[in-house]
């Protein structure tokens, strides 16, 4: 199981709004997209203001990497200006409080319960 943190700088004048209408444009693609597990719209705050991001949860970087090919790569840059920032993390623990579980994945991506209660 993997994470991808993908940042980018917003378009000059963009708002909250802005930013946020562009981003419901590509529910329907992600939704489809069967591979990716979860995906998160993130906007800087403070120090980071001005970017824009996401957290994706997929369960191979190969899979990230299909869906995010150079087709996308250049769509970010006529949206954005500037091409993204891509950076990949093992995803190795995962504690879920509204769920209220937790998931280790071994290095093979296997989940293993951890939640307290079957520890």
């Amino acid at each position: 199981m993997i994470v991808e943190f993908v940042t980018f700088d917003s378009p000059k004048g963009w708002d909250r709004g802005k930013v946020l209408a562009d981003a419901e444009t590509t529910i329907p693609k992600w939704s489809a997209n069967r591979e990716l597990l979860r995906k998160h719209f993130l906007l800087g705050m403070g120090e980071a203001e001005g970017t824009g991001g996401g957290i994706y949860i997929w369960p191979s970087i190969e899979a990230a990497q299909r869906a995010h090919d150079d087709a996308w790569r250049e769509g970010i840059k006529r949206r954005t200006g500037g091409y993204p920032t891509v950076r990949y993390f093992d995803l190795m623990l995962l504690i879920d409080n509204e769920q209220g579980r937790v998931t280790a994945w071994d290095a093979a991506g296997t989940p293993h319960d951890r939640t307290p209660a079957s520890v």
